[in-house]
This record gives structure tokens, C-alpha cells and sequence, in this order.
């Protein structure tokens, strides 16, 4: 995004993109891990009892943790659908591939 009256002070690429596939893959790939960690750790503390180590509370910890990364992962995954789909009707979906 150009702000007017400022010019560019970095050394970044013009044309410099995210790694929209990367994301794309990392999402696809740890959502699924982030979810199942959620699932486990919840039931985890669910049959904890009183005297059980870990404690209740921090699988319970654990679990919101997981939750709030799937929760990162799937409005990232969002984002990173909708910008390819932007870029492909734009024309310029090239995936960032170079050549013929």
C-alpha cells in the first residue's frame, strides 16, 4: 500500500509478495493437529481427578492454547483463500512461478 508524500526507505521488492502456498500448507497442515490437540487435552482434563499430575486447570491451559492456535490457523487459512482467489481473478495468478 503506498502512503502519499512518503517514498519507499526499504529495500523490499517493488512486487515483494507473501508466501501465500506456505501459509496455505502450514494451515492445512496444523489446523487438524491444533484441533485434535484441543480434543485430547480437554478430555484429558475432563478425567483428571483432584490429585492428578498434570492438574485439571493446566490441561485445561493446554486446551485453550491449542484452541486459540486453530482459531489463528483457520482465520489464517480464511485470509490466505480469499487473497488467491483476489489474485487469481485479477489475473496475476501465477502461483509465483517464473518462465514459460
Amino acid at each position: 500500500m503506498r502512503i502519499p508524500g512518503r517514498s519507499r526507505t526499504g529495500t523490499e521488492p517493488v512486487t515483494a509478495r507473501s508466501p501465500l502456498g506456505l501459509r496455505l500448507l502450514l494451515s492445512v497442515v496444523y489446523i487438524p493437529v491444533f484441533l485434535a490437540g484441543t480434543v485430547f487435552f480437554a478430555l484429558w482434563a475432563a478425567d483428571s481427578g483432584p490429585g492428578d499430575a498434570p492438574s485439571a486447570d493446566s490441561l485445561r491451559t493446554i486446551a485453550w492454547i491449542c484452541a486459540a492456535l486453530t482459531l489463528v490457523g483457520v482465520i489464517d487459512l480464511i485470509v490466505v483463500l480469499v487473497r488467491r482467489r483476489r489474485e487469481r481473478a485479477a489475473g496475476g495468478g501465477g502461483g509465483g512461478r517464473r518462465g514459460p
